[in-house]
């Protein structure tokens, strides 16, 4: 591990300083494009481009989640807030942190906030967003943490008691098994007094489902293909991005959306690296993405299966979205 000090309010803790993160991508890439049926994991979607383009996809009127997750917010954040006095916020994917503002904003008016440790991939954006918090919030320190929390977690530093927050329904890009492993870690690194948010997108009808992966403007079909665009860049590899449609569809069985690139014809990608082409035939696709649904029912399930107790449940008039407050248990 490596820390390095940005200013007297921001710490850099990087956890990918000794990991050859080129070298990971590119097992990563290589196990999911030579497996059947093909594979590619989604955090690398997320460049600066990526992000950008996320962004995008969170202001349209067909994907309801951004908007929905954060009214929940702002009408039950203050009460959280009040009920359980947490001085420190950590996130699990922070990005920009646009929503996490709304938790702060009600730290602050309770007089708790001390600290927020935002926690992704790319120290770029935790730099920038960190510089721009501790302008916004006088007397915050940011703890800005460089990890791949797939793999490797920060351990719990803050003054007790700690709010941990996993929004945006992140958690249902894991499988099963996967998202029990995650949240079994978490539960492993916090302490009495911790408390656990996290955020889920909710079962709904396909009609509400399919247009928010498929959006008519086709900026979730760019940010699909972006991931081919990122692999080119960072591994040299040859992807025609033109070659590739988007599809995205609910499974009902499995409840969870599916997103994939569909080759529109027979052909061959290099990747310089992975010592084999890949051939694609036409119509043949690569999932690169799945987004489980959950009820309250299914939600709690996972989280108690992991080493949570539930404290609250908090949804929309609607059940579109539902954020559940755990602490871990005894």
């Amino acid at each position: 591990m490596r820390a390095a000090t940005e200013s007297g309010a921001i710490t850099v803790i990087d956890l990918l300083g000794t990991v050859d993160v080129r070298a990971a991508m590119l097992d990563d890439v290589r196990r999911g494009l030579l497996s059947r049926p093909k594979e590619l994991p989604p955090k690398y979607f997320y460049d600066e481009r990526g992000s950008q383009l996320f962004e995008r996809i969170c202001d349209l009127p067909e994907y309801y989640q951004t908007r929905t997750e954060s009214a929940i917010l702002e009408a039950m954040i203050d009460e959280v807030v009040a009920r359980y006095a947490p001085r420190s916020l950590a996130e699990l994917g922070s990005g920009s942190s646009t929503k996490t503002r709304v938790i702060l904003d009600a730290m602050r008016r309770a007089g708790t906030l001390l600290e927020y440790a935002p926690i992704d991939l790319s120290r770029e954006i935790l730099l920038e967003s960190a510089r721009t918090l501790t302008e916004e919030y006088p007397g915050l320190r940011v703890r800005a943490v460089v990890a791949d929390f797939e793999h490797e977690l920060p351990a719990m530093a803050s003054p007790a008691p700690e709010l941990l927050i996993f929004l945006g329904g992140t958690i249902g890009n894991f499988g099963p098994d996967a998202s029990r492993q995650l949240l079994a870690r978490l539960r492993s690194g916090m302490r009495p007094g911790d408390l656990f948010l996290l955020g889920v997108d909710q079962v709904k009808s396909p009609s509400i489902l399919n247009p928010a992966y498929d959006d008519a403007a086709g900026v979730t079909a760019e940010f699909n293909r972006n991931v081919l665009r990122v692999i080119n860049e960072r591994l040299g590899a040859d992807f025609d991005l033109d070659a590739f449609e988007h599809y995205a569809f609910y499974d009902p069985r499995d409840e969870q959306i599916e997103m994939h690139l569909v080759s529109t014809r027979d052909q061959v990608v290099t990747i310089p690296d992975l010592g084999v082409p890949v051939a694609f035939e036409r119509g043949e696709s690569v999932r690169t993405e799945i987004s489980r649904k959950f009820t309250r029912g299914s939600a709690t399930a996972m989280l108690e299966g992991s080493g949570f107790e539930l404290l609250d449940w908090f949804s929309d008039p609607d059940e579109l979205f539902g954020l559940a407050l755990a602490r871990p248990a005894a």
